[in-house]
């Protein structure tokens, strides 16, 4: 792919400016309340083509999580969002409860987010289920694009040291609290990787338990459409076609990444038909004027569509490591130039949960971890296979509200009584 597509790439954002300024003006005269025509089939078309042209050609700026309250013991408690800890690629986000004084302190939950294209805000739902229970925490990733070359790159090892500095900011043995962590999809990897770590030095500062949901431990097993990729193409050719330079004005300018606008095209070529229809059925919804179903629309592709580059280091250490070598089943993944040794997992607790229809990370990836971590006890190990979800099932939507997060608390609640 040629080299300057990230630079043709911002070129044609800039060259439709002036076309979304158009678009947006048809759209506000055309569902102006003072505008006859608005009200009628032809307007109401009019104003849908204009909102869907704007939508298309945008970019997504990095969602909010909008997290204002939750329920804790019974009482409707505020949310405050703040920021634990930073580095220039991550922020440890801490979603703090305005709970009364006096009240039962609550178990702190750390959610490592994928560094996978989406930001952190793709597991708002995940989040949410959580607040009513636990202390939560989730890691932030930041837009390579906006972080400054002479910041240094971004590789695992890296990824693996950010993991293992929030877990001892955060650990029991700081302030009495269990602390348990939940990895997601990709985070799954660096995040049994950190436990290791910290288990291997004595586990001072390990966690109660790790819960690995959609990752891929060994995509040996069940390989999807993803997995054949990596294995066939060889980390070459990602390099050759993937890798850009970040162009003018971004603060990044001249680090190498994979670009979003490239992660996001193949996201949306692996369910093409889909994504078109349901386009299709916001311009019919907009024009029989039912809002409550485009507004639907609006709020999953607002998420959807707003992707991050990623630091070139990273993304290609974990094509090469994880995807195409498969070093972590097979023992052979370095930290910092130490074997990887999943066997020093004792003390910290593993429960696994996969979905039936997974496209990303098939099933029995995510399950290899339980052989893996074969010195963690039986009565400290569970996996759950939740049928009739897809990848991202697992970790959203109402069956993971109904059958997936209540059986992770349960798991956690169990995994603390047996520490007592």
């Amino acid at each position: 792919m040629d080299r300057l597509s990230y630079q043709l790439y911002e070129m044609m954002h800039l060259a439709f400016a002036p076309a979304r300024a158009v678009s947006d003006a048809t759209l506000t005269t055309f569902t102006s309340p003072f505008n006859p025509f608005a009200h009628t089939s032809i307007g109401r078309s009019v104003a849908a083509a204009a909102e869907l042209f704007e939508r298309m050609t945008r970019r997504y700026s990095k969602p909010t999580f909008g997290l204002k309250e939750t329920t804790v013991h019974g009482l409707v408690t505020p949310i405050r969002e703040e920021v634990l800890w930073e580095r220039p690629f991550c922020s440890l986000v801490h979603f703090r409860r305005q709970i009364a004084e006096g009240a039962p302190r609550q178990s702190k939950l750390l959610i490592v987010a994928p560094m996978s294209g989406h930001y952190a805000t793709l597991l708002r739902g995940t989040v949410e289920a959580f607040l009513p229970s636990h202390d939560v925490y989730i890691t932030d990733w930041s837009n390579a694009r906006a972080v400054p070359s002479e910041r240094g790159v971004f590789g695992l090892d890296d990824y693996i040291d950010y993991l293992v500095e929030m877990m001892r900011l955060l650990s029991k043995r700081g302030d009495g609290v269990p602390l348990h962590t939940l990895g997601v999809c990709q985070a799954s990897v660096p995040l049994i990787c950190a436990v290791a770590a910290l288990e291997g030095e004595g586990g001072k500062d390990a966690p109660e338990s790790m819960v690995l949901m959609g990752g891929p431990i060994d995509p040996r097993r069940s390989p999807t459409a993803v997995n054949r990729l990596a294995v066939e193409r060889g980390v070459d050719w990602f390099h050759r076609n993937c890798i850009h330079t970040v162009p003018f004005p971004h603060a990044g300018l001249g680090r190498s990444v994979y670009p979003g606008f490239l992660q996001l095209s193949g996201f949306m070529a692996m369910n093409l038909e889909r994504h078109v229809a349901a386009h299709l059925d916001m311009f019919n919804h907009l024009v029989e004027g039912d809002g409550d179903s485009a507004e639907k629309h609006r709020d999953f592709y607002d998420e959807y569509l707003a992707v991050m580059d990623l630091d070139a280091e990273f993304y290609l250490e974990t094509v090469e490591k994880v995807f195409i070598r498969h070093e972590v089943p097979q023992g052979d993944l370095r930290h910092r130039g130490e074997i990887i040794d999943l066997s020093a997992i004792q003390r910290t607790a593993l429960l696994t949960v996969e979905g039936e229809k997974d496209d990303i990370s098939g099933v029995g990836q995510t399950y290899a971890a339980q052989e893996l971590c074969a010195n963690v006890p039986e009565g400290r190990k569970q996996h759950y296979l939740q049928e009739g979800v897809g990848h991202y099932g697992v970790f959203n939507g109402s069956r993971f509200r109904k059958e997936i997060a209540p059986r992770i608390r349960d798991f956690l609640a169990r995994v603390e009584r047996a520490d007592s």
